[in-house]
């Protein structure tokens, strides 16, 4: 009966597990430097995915502001820090943070948060002048999140 139990709790842990929910933009959990320290996803990021969210223009364009050697990119920006070596600058959860809502660990800076649906002063609507109606969609999914984290987390020295 015992064992019955244990091995119960442990599938319906593993169960759990593997059915992680995905963390909305307003339960992320950071801590007072801004990092996060649990993946919002569950699941482990693709660095190759990362690699493309962060050159897409159409996704998180980093390389707009960012310098990334390791990418082949054209038109790399200088308004950010380069990223190279960046995993030996910050741990993942910092990462994490960083990449979903910078201004939570560098107040001042211009980085958008990539991460975040609420708190904003007066979203736009495109391109419209107006503001924006009805929910918003942050600028980048939780797994493209977690995409870029494994990404940075191979940019070492």
């Amino acid at each position: 009966m015992k064992r019955t139990a244990i091995a119960l709790t442990a599938l319906i842990g593993f169960g759990t597990f593997v059915s992680a929910e995905t963390v909305a933009p307003d339960n992320v959990v950071m801590d007072e430097y801004g990092a996060i320290e649990a993946s919002l996803t569950g699941v482990a990021g693709d660095p190759a995915s990362g690699e493309q969210v962060m050159s897409d223009r159409g996704l998180g364009n980093c390389v707009a502001c960012h310098q990334v050697s390791a990418l082949s990119a054209a038109f790399q920006g200088n308004v950010g820090p380069s990223l190279d070596g960046a995993a030996d600058r910050w741990d993942e959860a910092q990462l994490r943070g960083i990449v979903a809502n910078a201004k939570m660990t560098f107040p001042d800076s211009v980085m958008p948060s990539f991460y975040k649906t609420s708190g904003f002063i007066r979203p736009g609507d495109a391109f419209t002048g107006k503001a924006a109606e009805g929910a918003l969609e942050p600028l980048l999914t939780a797994q493209q999140i977690e995409d870029v984290v494994a990404y940075l987390a191979t940019l070492k020295e």
